[in-house]
């Protein structure tokens, strides 16, 4: 049975078409990535399907009657509630069953005959849904799914306004995860979640009987949790049967075989025209030159292929070698109190750490120390003064987002040639209409690429990144990863995505909240 049906559907934004009269089905109970390269229209298409923007052309049809839910991890959410009253809200649904089932109570004490029956009917209905959905014991069901998340950590009647952003987001999921409505639409609900909570989020959407559509670039977590692939490329949305391996391993060969059938076509194009053009103004040959042409007219022209341009990343290096490079003795970061038991740690100029732990212990707090934007509680930590230091912070803030890449990068470096700002962009990926986007409008993706685009004119030898894999998608987080490898000097790497961190660093460092 279809839960979902699209027919036709096409979308603009700023007068590029994103959907190109599209069509897909989407049935009961199927686990569905959603794919595309950054900018491709994955966020616009979920929002289409969320209601929270208006499809151009084509038809959106909803099977009647079912809940759904969608994970906006920017949205403006009551930040005067304790966590637990957040999470309660997830249930007001069974709030209003359970208020159902008491006014037939109240009913059965008037009714008679038919009437009767169907509230006894009816109201045994009720009551074993409540008793499925666990209504009389709510708080073991918040705190079943909220501590999978690690909501616990950040204590149950602690007020909104007082989390952090990535606190906010798995507040948000929790109750996305709580409300369990016949579909949910996920937007990257694995930013902000560290390795031990990706892999309870894996655990619970595996056993998801019900239906949901997730974007995410993290290619692990696409091959656990779907069973199905959705992918947006060129203005076409088409679905592939099986986990992203697979649709990768179909969509290559799909489009091996569809450049193969355009090389045959040209040539044949090319013979056929080579003749005509031979023949067609001599009296014994023209007839066969006619005959050639209708068979050109007649024929199905095979689209060319788009090659999409890979980002290329680049950070230069300048040289150094020492020993005692990055050195911290006894350092303890937070802002009233150490978040982090105190830090001893020694790093050579070639050493590449990987900084893990679960969100919020003081990951990004403890890189802010070293970079002078927060003051440390008490230690001392030494970085080499020929160090250079090129610095990439989780947050994605511009000054003005109603600037563009090209704007911004060009007051980063006014001196520089516009011709080689342009060059510089284009090389992450950002080129044509892409370059005069405003921040506003675009995606995440983007908008790292602009900050890397900037930072990588500056010579180094230490990158301190904070999640550099945030919103990017699979092929510039390769092209990411194949940067880092290849350069000589010293990395401090934040990420919670363990086969990139893995790949890219030798050392870890395990961050743990203070007890």
């Amino acid at each position: 049975m279809s839960v979902l049906e699209i027919k036709n559907l096409s979308h603009r934004f700023e007068e590029r078409p994103l959907f190109e009269n599209a069509n897909l089905s989407i049935s009961a109970g199927e686990h569905v990535g959603i794919v595309g390269l950054n900018g491709a229209g994955k966020s616009t298409f979920i929002n289409i399907l969320a209601g929270n923007i208006t499809h151009d052309e084509g038809e959106v049809l909803w099977l009647n009657g079912l809940r759904r839910g969608y994970l906006d991890q920017h949205a403006n959410i009551d930040r005067s509630l304790t966590v637990m009253e957040y999470l309660t809200d997830a249930f007001d649904y069974l709030h209003k069953k359970n208020e159902q089932l008491t006014k037939m109570y109240e009913d059965m004490c008037y009714a008679e005959g038919a009437e009767l029956d169907r509230l006894v009917k009816k109201s045994a209905r009720l009551q074993e849904e409540l008793d499925e959905a666990n209504y009389y014991d709510l708080e073991s069901t918040i705190k079943k799914v909220a501590n999978g998340l690690g909501i616990n950590k950040v204590g149950y009647n602690t007020i909104i306004a007082q989390l952090s952003g990535g606190e906010r987001a798995k507040l948000m999921l929790s109750k996305l995860l709580l409300e369990s409505p016949d579909v949910m639409l996920l937007d990257e609900p694995t930013n902000f979640l560290d390795i031990e909570h990706v892999d309870w989020l894996i655990k619970f959407l595996v056993g998801f009987k019900k239906t949901f559509l997730v974007i995410s670039h993290d290619v692990k977590f696409l091959d656990a949790v779907c069973k199905n692939i959705v992918n947006i490329e060129s203005g076409i949305i088409k679905k592939y049967t099986g986990n992203y391996t697979q649709f990768k391993a179909q969509r290559d060969m799909n489009a091996k075989q569809h450049e193969e059938a355009y090389n045959r076509q040209q040539a044949e194009i090319k013979r056929l025209t080579d003749y005509i053009d031979r023949n067609k103004a001599r009296a014994s040959t023209a007839k066969m030159a006619h005959s050639r042409q209708k068979m050109l007219d007649r024929m199905d022209i095979v689209s060319k292929p788009v090659n999409l341009p890979d980002a290329t990343f680049n950070f230069p290096y300048t040289e150094i070698n020492a020993k005692d490079f990055v050195i911290l003795k006894g350092l303890e970061v937070g802002y009233t109190t150490p978040l982090i038991p105190a830090i001893d740690l020694h790093l050579n100029s070639t050493a590449r750490l990987w900084i893990r732990g679960t969100n919020g212990v003081g990951k990004t707090t403890l890189l802010k120390t070293l970079m002078g934007k927060v003051t440390a509680i008490s230690g001392r930590f030494f970085i080499h003064p020929a160090a250079q230091v090129v610095y990439l912070e989780q947050d994605l803030i511009f000054p003005n987002m109603e600037s563009t890449a090209s704007k911004y990068f060009a007051n980063c470096f006014p001196m520089m040639n516009p011709k080689n700002q342009r060059a510089a962009l284009a090389q992450v990926g950002l080129k044509g209409e892409l370059a005069i986007k405003p921040f506003k409008n675009m995606s995440g993706g983007e908008q790292v690429r602009a900050k890397l685009a900037v930072l990588s004119q500056y010579k180094s030898n230490l990158l301190i990144l904070d999640e550099p894999t945030n919103h990017l998608d699979v092929r510039a987080k390769e092209a990411l990863k194949k940067a880092l490898i290849e350069y000589p000097g010293a990395i401090i790497l934040v990420c919670h995505e363990e086969d990139f961190a893995m790949d890219v660093c030798t050392d870890i460092f395990d961050a743990k909240a203070k007890n």
